[in-house]
């Protein structure tokens, strides 16, 4: 299923299991059911097949910035709103508001083959905004408290130049441990531009 967002410039394509996704007077919806997630923990020897969590991506050209303020129903341990940069079937990132494990945390994850798992900072709350940028290879996450000054969280690359150009990025929802969660997505932004300093809080 294909979804327009009129604060994006690129469509929106569904993958994995059904998140009902909806959208409403600028407020994206997705539901995230029992035991969905995206993870390859280092110990293992691939993906589990029955590993997969709702998401809804497109393909933005160019430089770019995406913004959300992400509001989580937290049910269970890691339940997580995300916005997700994928690059390949074991080439993905994801900047989660997680319950991590039960404390409001901003956590991020870089799957090349198999999946690192990073702490960051606690948030206040169930909601905070969350910023994926890319310039050439490059990505960055942000999130910030208040949607005026970011935090960097991190910058890395994922593959080639070639297949960078050609991520899809957009929107995650999961429950690894949990019975589902909601999350919710608004103050959606889309600024075609990489950030100017990465570390100074614009």
């Amino acid at each position: 299923m294909d979804i327009e967002l009129p604060e994006l410039p690129f469509r929106l394509r569904t993958y994995g299991p059904d998140g009902h996704w909806s959208y409403e007077d600028g407020v994206l919806t997705g539901w995230a059911g029992p035991r969905q997630d995206r993870f390859v923990p280092p110990t293992a020897e691939g993906l589990d097949p029955a590993s997969d969590a709702p998401r809804l991506l497109g393909a933005p050209e160019g430089d770019f910035q995406l913004i959300a303020r992400v509001t989580v129903g937290f049910n269970a341990s890691f339940d997580a709103g995300v916005l997700y940069v994928h690059v390949g079937d074991r080439a993905w990132a994801k900047l989660c508001l997680e319950y991590s494990p039960d404390v409001a945390t901003i956590c991020t994850v870089v799957t090349r083959g198999h999946s690192d798992d990073a702490n960051s900072f606690t948030a206040d709350g169930s909601s905070v905004w969350l910023r994926v940028s890319r310039t050439g290879r490059a990505f960055a996450f942000h999130a910030s408290r208040d949607g005026e000054r970011w935090i960097f969280v991190r910058l890395f690359t994922l593959d080639d130049e070639k297949k960078s150009d050609a991520a899809l990025v957009g929107f995650m929802t999961q429950s690894p441990m949990g019975e589902g969660c909601v999350v919710t997505y608004d103050h959606l932004d889309f600024r075609p531009e990489w950030p100017k300093d990465l570390r100074d809080g614009s």
